[in-house]
């Protein structure tokens, strides 16, 4: 019906026709899937919520006399980074803790600072002291550094995520009969919570369960600025079951995503600190759906009842890789803040925000609205089904 180069052109002249993808569930079912595809260009999508496998890198630039940091160590704020690239190139990781973080030695560590909070002090504008110990070379010669560096002086700050967004993921309770500590949150025992996390029939991947609209190239909402698609995301599995609808009913697809991490807000990129696990990165994501066809609008009125998601023990089965499963459930379900499992009711609740991912798919439309954000046609789609993808577990072998 439509192309991207068709909806750019309406974006351009203002005429563009845009819903979130709650809003579009009420409008297809007022005007029917084929006036609504006619008629509505464009379907944003929004997610809040822990993603740990998320990044930047920064060129911090040249002291003087030179200073090759490749190499040698560096921290930010206390907190250690990668050096392994050039002489002034860093890799920070949301997960990265102070070398005098205590860790899980008193059982539960608070992991009260790591690599997902200088992230959202860079992104704040705020001053991070950078200290490096490096070994001094002919042509680098200096061998400490110990200084204030700011987002706005550094040569460049990119937010680089190798797996956000992923597309569904389990419900994590607890069977045993003590408190356990993990990255969906504190678990109570014998059954006294249930932990999720998604955005549900927000949530960017499970709008375009198959991957019809994404791909290398995408534009998207990333952090508060804009960002693109580089990549599958590491352990995207897009070959899970799935229900008539094309959702999967298990974690599927991921994205790797990159962006100007200068062009961020500190409010959609925040340091977290979960008990007894460790730091990571609350990462604010929006994808906007051109609707191209009647097909691809359809999968965009996705609810909340039509997505169920796998119940899982975390107690045995996830840390042993157990298969098993003890149910599924709906996030309509889950929603409700009760659900049942193995006959007795326990309360849910989500680590990640839908009123901010109505925000940003908020944000998304009016961005697109005035013409600020147009669409990008994909280089390559993501692999789907038929890739024949599947995660690989680590195959441990004796080393003789």
């Amino acid at each position: 019906m439509k192309t991207i180069a068709e909806i750019n052109e309406k974006i351009k002249k203002g005429q563009a026709v845009v819903a979130t993808a709650e809003e579009i569930i009420d409008i297809v079912k007022t005007k029917g899937l084929s006036k609504a595809a006619r008629e509505v260009d464009v379907v944003t999508t929004g997610t809040f919520g822990p993603m740990c496998s998320s990044g930047a890198y920064l060129n911090v630039g040249h002291t003087k006399p030179r200073i090759k940091i490749g190499g040698g160590r560096a921290y930010l704020n206390d907190v250690p980074v990668y050096t392994g690239f050039a002489a002034v190139d860093i890799l920070l990781g949301c997960t990265a803790l102070p070398d005098d973080d205590p860790r899980n030695r008193t059982h539960p560590g608070e992991f009260t600072y790591g690599g997902g909070h200088v992230i959202e002090e860079l992104v704040g504008g705020k001053d991070v002291r950078l200290v490096v110990t490096a070994y001094g070379t002919d042509c680098y010669p200096k061998k400490k550094l110990e200084t204030l560096i700011n987002i706005k002086d550094v040569n460049e700050a990119v937010l680089f995520n190798p797996r956000n967004a992923y597309q569904n993921y389990n419900v994590a309770v607890n069977l045993s009969n003590k408190t356990i500590y993990t990255y969906m949150g504190v678990l109570k025992p014998n059954l006294a919570n249930a932990n999720y996390c998604s955005a549900g029939q927000l949530s960017p991947l499970l709008n375009d369960p198959l991957y019809k609209t994404v791909g290398i190239g995408t534009r998207l909402f990333l952090g508060g600025g804009i960002g693109y698609v580089v990549w599958q995301g590491t352990q995207h599995n897009p070959g899970v079951p799935r229900g008539e609808n094309g959702v999967p009913r298990k974690p599927a697809g991921t994205l790797a995503v990159i962006g100007d991490l200068k062009l961020m807000k500190p409010e959609y990129l925040r340091g977290v600190s979960m008990q007894g696990y460790g730091a990571t990165l609350t990462v604010g994501i929006g994808l906007p759906i051109p609707v191209l066809s009647e097909e691809i609008l359809r999968y965009t009125t996705v609810t909340d009842a039509d997505i169920v998601a796998p119940i899982v023990d975390y107690s045995e089965a996830y840390p042993q890789r157990k298969p098993d499963v003890l149910g599924e459930v709906s996030y309509a379900k889950l929603k409700t803040g009760t659900i049942e499992v193995k006959g007795k009711k326990v309360p849910t609740s989500s680590l990640s925000s839908y009123s901010k991912a109505v925000e940003i798919a908020q944000t998304l439309k009016s961005w697109i609205q005035k013409g600020e954000f147009t669409l990008t046609e994909p280089v390559t789609l993501l692999p789907g089904v038929e890739a024949g993808i599947t995660f690989k577990s680590l195959e441990e072998r004796p080393i003789e």
